[in-house]
């Protein structure tokens, strides 16, 4: 792994430090998920979840793919930060419970 500069490393564990973002990066770690879906999640607006993914767009975190009328959202792991991350969040317990508990609610990818 390449050492990531103070300067980019700042700001990046910034935007970390905030629960629900980090939350959604480790989710999409090993899932894609539509804003629907961590509206169900978080117990939040849509226009809330769409700013934390905006915010972790703009930093070049995750990228978003169209399927139909739908975007959905994964992690860029060519990301420069992929490897600096992949640290953090290999210290973090699981979040697949969270889907889980969508699916057995009939509300995983609800809206594709």
């Amino acid at each position: 792994m390449e050492n990531l500069d103070i300067n980019k490393a700042a700001p990046l564990l910034k935007l970390l430090g905030d629960k629900t973002r980090l939350t959604m990066v480790k989710i999409l770690d090993n899932h894609d998920c539509c804003v629907c879906e961590f509206v169900e999640i978080f117990k939040t607006s849509q226009s809330s979840v769409s700013q934390h993914l905006r915010k972790l767009r703009d930093l070049g975190l995750v990228q978003e793919e169209r399927r139909g009328q739908w975007i959905f959202y994964s992690l860029q792991k060519e990301s420069e930060y992929y490897s600096f991350i992949q640290q953090i969040l290999n210290q973090l317990p699981s979040q697949d419970g969270k889907l889980k508990e969508l699916e057995e609610q009939g509300l995983r990818i609800t809206c594709c």
